[in-house]
């Protein structure tokens, strides 16, 4: 039997182009290298395009959570009054970050498929005293999403002296964010929306987070510091520790692909396919946890039908013996659905195939549903019926 091909729909690595793949396959290049230095030159100056940062963009080997821990080293010391909002797992995981560098941290929980909302955190930073928010973008536990332009909107124009972070790992790339609305540090990793291979962090730093910084003079860390990347972020013939070469010249060939195809277009797209997926998974008998005014663009959470008994191991491992390769739910949800990213460069064949697979592992595992339900919904959305 030929084996069957695995569609990795997980929120992340997501399934990276031919062309990306073979940049980082290509000959090692030394990082002084004046091919490779304007390379990377040109890169982070595409990068600071895309967010519209007038301050840096940093790139930086490490993954998503070295980036949640540089974020927030270089604008907090542990007389910054943080308030960290969280909308699930990664949320949680931010707060235990704070904690754990001795800040004073205000927790703000939303219910799980809910998101914090601009009026409560307008709430809570009018009693004072802060000097940092930090909020997620997309969560990746629980698909949903922040309102991000009305949320920095209201930190722009009630509490200009707040700086605002933005955890934006599930949802750089794939969800529309502008540093001008009013936010001061938005970070993101490489294998996700962005649509390359796991190992990087990007990080964008605007001007206000950037004089916090020299205002807080030296600070514990090393790798993660501002100050020792400062001068190869602006000048990338200086060197501070190896860029990772290859990660680099493959992210700058999604980069290329992601620009050329338009990023209008490219969130359009994501909300589209986002959309078509939801409608799909509900013919099934499945149902989204997120509350329909915060799913997110890049990533579903389904829960099983509550009148279909499915043994969760068993269902996914159905799914990826058919093609598809879905993640277990977090927290108080493990067991009771699966995580389901739909980002990055998911073509309509790609689509088509996981769904399928799903539908086939559905039938497979005796659930009680109708073979071609969920391909009809998709077909015709991506027929634009």
């Amino acid at each position: 039997m030929i084996p069957t091909k695995k569609l990795v729909m997980i929120p992340g690595p997501v399934p990276v182009s031919p062309s990306v793949l073979q940049k980082l396959g290509s000959e090692v290049k030394a990082h002084t290298d004046p091919d490779f230095v304007a390379e990377f030159q040109c890169l982070l100056a595409e990068l600071r395009s895309i967010m519209n940062c007038q301050g840096i963009a940093f790139l930086v080997a490490g993954s998503g959570t070295m980036g949640m821990e540089m974020a927030i080293a270089n604008i907090a010391g542990e007389k910054d009054k943080v308030l960290v909002c969280s909308n699930g797992h990664f949320g949680d995981r931010y707060i235990s970050i704070c904690k754990n560098r001795g800040l004073d941290v205000t927790p703000m929980d939303a219910k799980w498929g809910r998101s914090v909302t601009p009026e409560e955190v307008d709430k809570e930073l009018s009693k004072g005293g802060y000097t940092v928010a930090v909020v997620t973008h997309v969560e990746t536990s629980t698909g949903v999403e922040l309102p991000l332009e009305e949320m920095a909107k209201m930190m722009k124009e009630k509490h200009p002296e707040v700086l605002f972070v933005v955890d934006g790992v599930a949802a750089g790339g794939g969800v529309e964010a502008d540093m001008s609305w009013g936010i001061d540090v938005y970070f993101t990793c490489t294998q996700k929306a962005f649509c390359s291979v796991p190992g990087m962090a990007i990080v964008w730093a605007g001007e206000r987070a950037l004089k916090k910084r020299e205002d807080m003079g030296s600070i514990r860390e090393s790798y993660i510091d501002y100050a020792r990347w400062i001068p190869v972020m602006t000048d990338t013939k200086k060197y501070w520790g190896t860029p990772a070469v290859n990660n680099i010249s493959a992210l700058k060939e999604s980069v290329r692909i992601m620009l050329e195809e338009g990023l209008s277009e490219r969130y359009r797209r994501h909300r589209d396919h986002a959309g078509l997926v939801v409608e799909a998974m509900a013919a099934l008998g499945f149902r989204i946890l997120a509350e329909k005014e915060y799913r997110s663009a890049t990533l579903s959470i389904f829960l099983y039908p509550p009148n279909m008994p499915v043994d969760d191991a068993s269902f996914r491992a159905a799914c990826a013996d058919e093609g598809a390769l879905l993640a277990g739910c977090l927290g108080e949800y493990a067991g009771k659905g699966f995580r389901m990213g739909h980002m990055g460069n998911l073509d309509k064949h790609m689509l088509v195939s996981g769904i399928a697979a799903i539908e086939r592992a559905a039938i497979s595992c005796g659930l009680d549903v109708k073979p071609g339900a969920a391909l009809a919904v998709l077909q015709l959305g991506l027929a634009g019926k």
